[in-house]
């Protein structure tokens, strides 16, 4: 980022902090909206872009994309949690096909032996919701039972009120006694496998403090994708260190103000669609040639989060810290993934991770961002179904080939 742009991270920091006063809605609209465009690097080439395509063709095209793209349509058989403070939770369960149902594809990777009768649940990250796992769903369907769910407030979950009013803060330890709920409602016996992407890996560390005879007796193995232990205050999202100081001092203010004006900013949100796209780009994908409509999958899920619950769940993320968590996964099968250019959990948290848990699998993808299991589903997929091995969920000597690829430039297979 050049010195220009860092400056401009400095002054929006101050303007948002003046627009975070009572009183200065509209100015903190204007200056949440100035924080995700700098942050975003604005500057490096997202402007040059909405400059040379027309905002009537971009909107035909998301359009088009929002009708063809089929990311997000997989759907199981529906169930209900309840957790312990009344919250609803949304999941649902892909049972095991009879394997005369199972496709040749899978045939060939898995073998034809039925799989051990294990539950692999996947638990999404922030702002995201169960969809966000559609090329793994689709690999393992009629493969192993899985169980997908939508974290509180996300999704077709619920929204505690207390929550919603501001009266009870939003923490991982909540996030945690939820999961808990889901599995007692949705594997009430049995082997699990867990995974967790970004904040999902966090609430399976909270699952594992606050219960970990649960893990010692049923848990077989643990997939912890571009999450983090811990330390997330000091991530600085690929911004000088001085202005994202500046930001993080500022937005827990912004992003309560932005929140108690919901349906104004839902509205700016609409309007400015195309600018914030090029943020959810930078800050979710890597690869330069990432297919539009799997971008545009991306969009329509973080876009799908008001922005007040936005703001609910914030201030967790500082607070989280389930290091010592990570001792209850010890002695299983492990693998710690993350993207080589995530920027918003560093791979260095996930190298943090595997350094306290020596026998974990530690794979670092490279060109790959925050939303790696979409930007690069082959590789999560297959180092996903050597896990499952591993833990006895499927065949041994099973491997996974290509399940689809993100690049707009792929071939079909």
């Amino acid at each position: 980022m050049s010195e220009s742009s860092a400056k401009a991270v400095e002054a929006v920091a101050d303007a948002a902090s003046a627009a975070a006063s009572p009183g200065n809605w509209r100015r903190a609209g204007i200056a949440g909206a100035a924080i995700g465009v700098v942050a975003a690097g604005a500057a490096a080439g997202v402007a040059i872009e909405r400059l040379t395509v027309g905002r009537g063709m971009r909107k035909k095209a998301r359009l088009a994309l929002d009708s063809a793209g089929p990311y997000g349509a997989l759907r199981g058989k529906p169930g209900k949690a309840y957790a312990d403070d009344g919250t609803e939770l949304y999941y649902e369960v892909d049972d095991i096909e009879p394997e005369a149902g199972l496709g040749p594809r899978k045939r060939r990777l898995f073998g034809r032996k039925a799989p051990a009768p294990v539950t692999v649940v996947f638990c999404h990250g922030y702002c995201l919701n169960q969809d966000s796992w559609h090329f793994q769903r689709a690999a393992l369907r009629g493969v192993v039972r899985t169980v997908h769910w939508d974290q509180r407030s996300h999704g077709r979950s619920g929204r505690n009120p207390a929550q919603a009013e501001g009266r009870v803060p939003v923490t991982i330890d909540q996030l945690g006694r939820d999961l808990k709920a889901v599995l007692d409602a949705a594997v009430p016996k049995g082997p699990i496998v867990l995974v967790g992407h970004s904040m999902g890996g966090m609430t399976m560390m909270a699952l594992a403090a606050h219960y970990p005879e649960l893990i010692r007796d049923r848990v077989v193995g643990v997939a912890l994708i571009g999450t983090s232990s811990g330390r997330l205050g000091e991530v600085n999202f690929g911004l000088p260190v001085a202005g994202v100081n500046a930001i993080r001092r500022v937005l827990p203010g912004v992003l309560r103000a932005l929140g108690q004006q919901a349906e104004l900013v839902e509205r700016g949100r609409r309007a400015t669609a195309d600018l914030f796209a090029g943020i959810i780009k930078r800050y979710s994908f890597a690869t330069r040639d990432i297919d539009p409509a799997v971008a545009r999958f991306a969009e329509r899920m973080i876009e799908g989060t008001p922005i007040d619950v936005v703001a609910e769940f914030y201030p967790a993320f500082t607070e989280h810290d389930k290091t010592e968590a990570l001792v209850h996964f010890a002695g299983l099968p492990v693998l710690v993934l993350a993207g080589t250019k995530d920027l918003v959990t560093p791979s260095e948290h996930s190298e943090a991770i595997a350094d306290l848990l020596p026998d974990a699998e530690l794979v670092l993808v490279p060109d790959a961002g925050h939303l790696v299991m979409l930007e690069h589903p082959e590789v999560v997929m297959d180092r996903l179904a050597d896990l499952l091995t591993r833990a006895g969920a499927v065949p041994a000597g099973a491997t996974v080939g290509g399940y689809g690829s993100t690049s707009s430039t792929a071939q079909p297979g």
